[in-house]
């Protein structure tokens, strides 16, 4: 009889109506209903992937990080505004290192071996669309906005057309990096460096996001800056405005007094907590505070001309359109979800420039075009900067509700970034 074909594993989540409900009820006071026995959540055996075609590439994963996103759908507190870009169920993971198992005949920059790291955002290209029907975001370089993610693909991958799908991770048809292997297009792989170890280059993604934040919106000399977040995108926000030539005034806000060390050894000049601290930092830009009648205090004079909001929730975009100057720029960094009882009132007063930054794509850099990703790799490879201090925790595949729980619960746990890494 022939051997069966090969099998590996992946940690795969379902979405269905029942274990949305039991998340949003028992999952508040016990997380077996959000990645325990009682979720969507498995660790599956799974068949070995085949490549779909000549310009596809299969990689064993070495290690793949647990994003603030992966949390929020896994906890189902994610908007459902993007559910119909994703594809379920699904391998979860995006942020990947991996090593090259096999190449297609049409793949000529990576060879089997080589270590990559993956941009896990799905093009025109990854779709098998042909350049002349790309759509306009992909032609113009930024596929992170591709305007196909809600249509199925060209490419068929287990015998049907590619699903629909924006990331690689949250898609049935291309498996993420919670798992041994997965499959990825050519002009997603990224060759790293030997210098650049795991622990290092398992954070190529996440750099990267807040790489393309600082290119698309960079600081004016001398302007100083306020960065809002004590995660891993925080924390490559600063290092990619010291990476990138940036040598004015950056104050970071983070909670802990860990996060606090990580935000110096990035880059930061200071380091104040939410609140008082936080408030004395915009003093001494020349802000002057008034109380009204009902409501916080606010300020007038002085102000941040650039803050970088990685953080997304009600607390810090109130915090930054009541921090920034007059026409100041606010930039809006990561996966935002629905925002209540947001008072707008000081975009339009102070006439501020607010803009969301998402993934990644083709920058001008140095009098060149280059990707991201690209930019990134070379900034990190020649960066003195401790970058690998971010990855707090690492964990087999098989304890992946440990890592989950300490992701989730980063006060308790200590954790910055926590990764999966199959065969540690």
């Amino acid at each position: 009889m022939p051997s069966a074909p090969p099998e590996t594993r992946g940690v795969a989540f379902d979405v269905t109506i029942p274990r949305f409900v039991l998340a949003k009820t028992l999952g508040r006071v016990s997380d077996a209903a959000l990645f325990g026995s009682l979720s969507g959540v498995r660790l599956r055996s799974l068949p070995d992937p085949t490549l779909p075609g000549e310009e596809w590439v299969k990689l064993e994963v070495l290690s793949c990080g647990i994003c603030g996103s992966d949390l929020g759908n896994l906890t189902y507190s994610a908007s459902p505004a993007m559910e119909p870009f994703g594809s379920f169920p699904a391998v979860l993971g995006h942020e990947v290192v991996g090593r090259v198992l096999e190449v297609g005949a049409g793949v000529r920059h990576v060879e089997p071996g080589q270590r990559v790291s993956v941009d896990p955002m799905i093009s025109c290209a990854t779709r098998g669309f042909a350049e002349p029907d790309w759509c306009r975001s992909c032609r113009d370089g930024y596929h992170s906005t591709c305007e196909r993610a809600g249509e199925e693909g060209r490419v068929r991958v287990g015998g049907r057309p590619l699903r629909p799908g924006l990331t690689v991770g949250y898609h049935a048809d291309l498996r993420g990096g919670w798992g041994d292997r997965m499959l990825a297009h050519a002009s997603q792989v990224f060759p790293v460096a030997d210098g650049i170890p795991d622990r290092r280059a398992v954070l190529m993604e996440p750099f990267a996001i807040a790489m393309h934040a600082v290119l698309q919106t960079p600081p004016r000399p001398g302007e100083p800056v306020l960065v809002i977040g004590s995660g891993t995108i925080a924390m490559g926000t600063i290092w990619a405005l010291r990476a990138t030539g940036f040598e004015g005034d950056i104050v970071a806000q983070a909670k802990r007094p860990h996060e606090r060390t990580l935000a110096r050894a990035m880059g930061a000049s200071e380091v104040v907590a939410p609140g008082p601290e936080a408030r004395e930092a915009l003093v001494a830009t020349g802000a002057s505070a008034y109380m009204p009648v009902v409501g916080p205090e606010v300020y007038a004079g002085g102000g941040f001309p650039l803050i970088y909001d990685c953080v997304g929730n009600t607390a810090s975009l109130s915090q930054a359109l009541r921090f920034a100057a007059p026409r100041g720029r606010l930039v809006v960094i990561g996966c935002v979800a629905e925002i209540r009882k947001l008072d707008l009132t000081f975009l339009w007063a102070r006439e501020l420039r607010a803009r969301g930054s998402v993934g990644y794509g083709r920058e001008s850099w140095r009098g060149e075009t280059r990707h991201t990703f690209e930019i990134t790799h070379d900034l990190m490879l020649a960066s003195d900067a401790p970058i690998e201090d971010l990855v707090t925790h690492v964990f087999p595949l098989a304890e992946y509700r440990d890592a989950l729980r300490a992701a989730r619960d980063h006060r308790r746990s200590g954790a910055v970034k926590v990764v999966l890494a199959p065969n540690a």
